[in-house]
């Protein structure tokens, strides 16, 4: 910053002092009497200042902190999570009867199966096999026949 001038003295600048303006007193309004039960108005305080002025005014009760609720024994999250497991083994429980349920169906209708097959064929090698009498029909005797000109007299 380059200057030519160059003040040998302070310069002294006017001082403006601005002064609040009061306003006017407010007109007073009839408001309602309410009645006060004797315990609710606080007390009138008093405090002498240093330079002799006297304040008065309301005392303020100090803030009293709300009482914290006592915490329960366990907390809220650690139940649900316990009721969620019992629930999740109920419910696993619940698919592994069905599953054993679907398995033993399965191996009851396969033995189904395999006792009609044993009990079926066992039915058609009897009457394969059986040598018992008479079978019923008509039995012709071909030792006796005899055959002329490819026709055929019993």
């Amino acid at each position: 910053m380059y200057s030519d001038y160059a003040p040998s003295a302070p310069v002294q600048r006017a001082v403006e002092v601005h002064h609040p303006t009061p306003l006017p007193p407010a007109v007073p309004v009839s408001a309602p009497v309410v009645s006060v039960q004797p315990g609710t108005v606080p007390a009138v305080a008093s405090i002498v200042l240093p330079d002799g002025r006297i304040v008065t005014g309301y005392a303020i009760d100090a803030v009293r902190p709300e009482p914290v609720a006592a915490k329960p024994a366990v907390s809220r999250t650690a139940v649900n999570v316990a009721l969620g497991g019992v629930g999740f083994l109920a419910v696993c429980g619940g698919l592994l009867l069905l599953t054993s349920f679907i398995a033993a169906l399965t191996a009851f209708i396969t033995q189904l199966i395999i006792l009609a097959a044993v009990v079926f064929g066992g039915w058609i090698a009897v009457q394969l096999f059986s040598t018992s009498g008479h079978q019923g029909g008509t039995t012709v005797n071909i030792r006796k026949a005899v055959i002329k000109r490819n026709h055929f007299h019993g």
